[in-house]
């Protein structure tokens, strides 16, 4: 058995047996491997975020909690590819990109057989020019969509025009290649869209957000006929 298929097998032997926690030396036998390597395979997945955690002592171990760990997942090899693909374009200025690399890792620790050798072969064949995004600013605006949280925003719009803007976040467009954030903004008390890679400081003001309709705060823009993408339909509760 190799290293990725132990990490997906040790997760659903800790699964099984949970919320009882199993020893290394249990897990060693089971695996016919060492307790060293065993030892250091549960440290991997720690590391990567998933819900492992050890109990000294007597009668302690290892466990997990199901309730955070998603049952086992058999994806084809297109599927596996078109995840890895889709992941390659998370950069520094993609928001959640560092949710995006665990998430990557966490897959490929999943995966077994024909789609994580597909997985890992398409990787190998993917390059990316990188780009500059500052991980403050953009961990700013994913924390304050996913509070609904106000922010001060440092903007400078596409004519080189600097200025300080409270906004109220509603949602991300993406458009040829580029991450928009859309709120309303006070400032100007209409809704707009601030690209990410122009905003030059981000600071949460700790004040709740009114909800906004992002459809409606497009309204009369470029952006007016935007849709949601195919891939995510199935992810949104039906209205």
């Amino acid at each position: 058995m190799n290293r990725t298929s132990r990490l997906y097998a040790l997760v659903e032997e800790l699964r099984a047996a949970a919320p009882r926690p199993l020893t290394v030396a249990a897990l060693a036998t089971r695996f016919e491997v060492s307790t060293r390597t065993v030892q250091r395979d549960l440290q991997a997945l720690m590391h990567t975020g998933v819900p492992v955690r050890t109990t000294p002592g007597r009668g302690g171990g290892w466990s997990i909690d199901p309730k955070m760990t998603l049952p086992p997942i058999h994806l084809t090899a297109d599927e596996a590819s078109a995840l890895t693909a889709a992941l390659a374009a998370a950069d520094a200025s993609t928001p959640y990109a560092g949710a995006a690399r665990t998430a990557a890792q966490k897959i490929m620790a999943a995966m077994a057989g024909p789609a994580s050798a597909a997985a890992q072969e398409l990787a190998a064949r993917i390059l990316t020019l990188p780009t500059h995004g500052d991980s403050a600013i953009r961990t700013a605006v994913e924390q304050a969509l996913a509070g609904n949280m106000v922010l001060r925003l440092s903007y400078t719009d596409a004519a080189g025009h600097e200025s300080s803007r409270v906004v109220e976040p509603a949602g991300l467009l993406t458009a040829g290649g580029r991450w928009y954030l859309i709120a309303w903004c006070r400032t100007r008390g209409a809704g707009r869209g601030f690209r990410l890679d122009r905003i030059a400081a981000a600071a949460p003001t700790g004040e709740q957000a009114q909800p906004h309709d992002l459809t409606e705060l497009l309204l009369g823009s470029v952006a007016a006929g935007a849709v949601q993408p195919i891939a995510l339909a199935s992810l949104t509760p039906p209205p």
